[in-house]
């Protein structure tokens, strides 16, 4: 391609076809998106040798690669200095597992850097493919961090890295190679959600039913947005004492419901709704924001000064918070701004003034007999999971006219950020339990499955034979990687949506329909009457 860049790995791609602009719908700009093809390919030559060299890859190195992944997940890294750095880590990891390479004649190109441009311009089928692999690793990558961070690793997680990444690069693979792999990604990407959700309750506790207000206390606050329940912990530590309060945004939301962090009590509550709103939420907010993963924006000049980055996240002119997590820069900033001069009650974009969190596998299977009870009395018909991420694309409306219309005697799942269409909403009870039940991030995909496994050993048939219907909404790559991993289980009758990935191509799409019965959602009101037909 003689385009300035090409990108076609989320859901609000160009056209439905791929960014090839000087920036992409994202605001990632062309030279970062190259960059990071850069560091990809790297990534790539890297793999290579370390597959030849696997008793001096150390952890160090699994280390840097799900790093360089993650930074390429989108909405995460838009500056090009910390996408240099990378790479120049990554050629220098490269440089070492050569340097110690017996394997390989003289004139072996395995280590040399795979060029992206080769993917972007190759067949459509193994594209599609290729990017099925790819934008999953990513995805898993991003789980990798949060779990690594906790000092949780695997080894086959880790490894798998590698030998994705040379799957990537072999010139000679045609789809009989490939296929296998894309469906590996999703069994590798069940076993780290299942590292992940280890980490995160070993470490917090268990979740529980929580309820969250959408009010800000007056005084000074710090809006934390983001994934890493570490960071929150650090900042909830450095915070306590200093009249700040501290409030989840995004996908912190389910932060809420672990006892460890629940324990504060100057976390108090949600501000705002999914990512793609914050330009406009964030405008005359008078307190700073503190990224700590993927959804940052570029920020608009109103409030650049008021936004933070760490880990992974970077972009160019905004204070990161580095290694050592000292965030005074953020505190300083807090007080500095004073908050709001009253209490100020916000809603969720349907004007409820609360929502719950806190429905993961553990407190949903410690009710099990009340749900078994209730679905074999017939007062609960059918489980709907309503989840993934949220999106700016028009047409997302869909998955909260969708809830509306569940019936009465169903209960709504959901997870992810995509739940902010509709989690304020009061649909009642039903057997004891709430009609909406948020189970958490997207990586608690994993506590969906641990209860669909569940109920079907508990009514002795297979997850598909239950009356449970999943609708989807996606993207970006983590939603890649649960789509691979519920297509790894066997799943099939998935409703997809907004839009279908721009990077399946016709015959990878027809596999999948025919496989496993994918469909795009239509309306809300046809999908319902097929689904309970």
């Amino acid at each position: 391609m003689n385009e300035k860049m090409f990108c076609f790995q989320c859901e609000q791609t160009a056209g439905c076809a791929g960014c090839t602009g000087n920036a992409g719908i994202c605001g990632k700009k062309s030279d970062t998106a190259e960059l990071q093809d850069k560091l990809t390919g790297t990534l790539i030559g890297l793999a290579n040798v370390a597959e030849r060299n696997r008793d001096h890859v150390t952890e160090e190195t699994d280390r840097l690669v799900i790093n360089c992944l993650f930074s390429t997940l989108t909405n995460v890294n838009f500056n090009n200095e910390t996408i240099l750095a990378l790479l120049d880590k990554a050629e220098a990891e490269k440089k070492r597992l050569v340097s110690l390479c017996h394997l390989c004649s003289p004139k072996c190109d395995k280590a040399n850097a795979y060029d992206m441009h080769e993917l972007w311009n190759s067949d459509e089928d193994i594209r599609s493919l290729k990017s099925l692999i790819l934008f999953g690793i990513r995805g898993i990558a991003a789980y990798a961090y949060h779990a690594d961070v906790l000092g949780y690793r695997d080894a086959d997680v880790n490894q798998f890295f590698y030998k994705a990444l040379s799957a990537i690069g072999t010139k000679e693979w045609g789809m009989d190679e490939l296929l296998p792999i894309v469906m590996k990604v999703g069994a590798i990407n069940l076993k780290c959600m299942a590292l992940l959700d280890k980490a995160n309750t070993e470490t917090y506790g268990n979740p529980t039913p929580t309820e969250v207000n959408l009010t800000v206390e007056k005084g000074p606050f710090i809006v934390i947005s983001g994934h890493d329940l570490r960071d929150l912990k650090l900042l909830l530590e450095q915070t306590e004492g200093k009249g700040i309060n501290i409030y989840t945004h995004g996908e912190m939301l389910p932060a809420h419901a672990y006892p460890e962090l629940k324990k504060y009590a100057h976390l108090k509550g949600n501000f705002g709704t999914a990512w793609q709103n914050q330009q406009k939420e964030f405008a005359e907010l008078p307190a700073p924001v503190l990224f700590t993963t993927n959804c940052l924006m570029p920020p608009k000049p109103s409030y650049a000064d008021r936004v933070f980055t760490t880990e992974v996240v970077s972009y160019p002119g905004l204070v990161h918070i580095g290694e050592d997590k000292d965030f005074t820069p953020v505190i300083e900033k807090a007080l500095a701004l004073g908050g709001y001069p009253t209490d100020m009650h916000f809603t969720g974009i349907n004007g409820g003034n609360k929502m719950m969190t806190g429905f993961a596998h553990n407190a949903v299977l410690s009710v099990a007999d009340t749900v078994i009870e209730a679905v074999k009395s017939g007062a609960i018909k059918h489980f709907f999971l309503v989840g993934g991420c949220d999106g700016a694309r028009s047409g997302r409306n869909y998955y909260t006219e969708f809830v509306k219309n569940t019936p009465a005697d169903s209960i709504v799942l959901t997870l992810a950020c995509g739940k902010y269409r509709f989690n304020d909403l009061d649909l009642g009870t039903l057997g004891g339990l709430p009609r909406i039940m948020d189970m958490g991030q997207c990586n608690d995909a994993y506590s969906a499955i641990k209860v669909a496994v569940a109920l079907s050993e508990a009514f002795g048939c297979g997850v598909n034979e239950l009356p449970l219907s999943m609708v989807l909404s996606w993207y970006e790559q983590k939603a890649v990687c649960i789509l691979l991993t519920l297509l790894h289980l066997g799943i099939k009758n998935i409703l997809l949506g907004p839009s279908l990935p721009a990077f399946i191509s016709p015959n990878v799409l027809n596999f999948l329909v025919e496989t496993y019965n994918i469909a795009p959602i239509s309306t809300p009101e046809e999908d319902l009457k097929k689904i309970l037909a």
